[in-house]
């Protein structure tokens, strides 16, 4: 099945010049879905994870199936005064400006293999912050997954981890 055809793509979303890839068609189309989480396994399953690292927003949407036959539990990775309780927090730059993510500060324990998931990788911003999150809260990062990447943005050769997409665009 090419994954390809269920993804759309809106151009000029959220702002002109941007071209939005959109998996909401992916998700509510049955068995596109259930292949797309199906094949993730597979990428996944050999780094071993103890726990899944799921990042704010959409990465939600892809760990919680994918956590299952994976025999594994997964924590949110969200943006600030979302999580309650005890938080560990970290600042990054964005192309205009900072950002900051959180965890729970009993999220994960120390040496857990941790891999982190998203819905796509663009810039690596968001997962190279995430993996020095994970770290600092003594998390042993083992891999990154994406259902997505866009390959010609070359985020991969910035991720110090193990990294695997599903579907790559690589052209803008």
């Amino acid at each position: 099945m090419d994954l390809k055809q269920h993804i759309r793509q809106i151009a000029d979303f959220p702002k002109p010049g941007i071209n939005f890839f959109d998996i909401s068609t992916l998700i509510r189309h049955p068995v596109a879905w259930r292949t797309t989480i199906e094949r993730m396994v597979s990428l996944v399953a050999p780094w071993k994870p103890e726990l899944l690292a799921t990042i704010d927003s959409r990465g939600f949407l892809v760990a919680a199936p994918l956590a299952i036959p994976l025999n594994c539990g997964a924590v949110m990775i969200r943006k600030r005064g979302k999580l309650p309780g005890k938080v560990i927090g970290m600042s990054y730059g964005l192309e205009y400006g900072t950002d900051t993510i959180e965890i729970q500060a009993d999220a994960v324990t120390p040496g857990q293999r941790v891999v982190i998931v998203d819905d796509l990788l663009a810039t690596g911003g968001t997962i190279a912050a995430a993996a020095k999150l994970l770290r600092d809260a003594g998390a042993n990062v083992v891999g990154a997954t994406c259902i997505i990447e866009l390959s010609f943005l070359k985020a991969r050769a910035k991720l110090d981890m193990p990294f695997a997409a599903l579907v790559d665009y690589d052209k803008e």
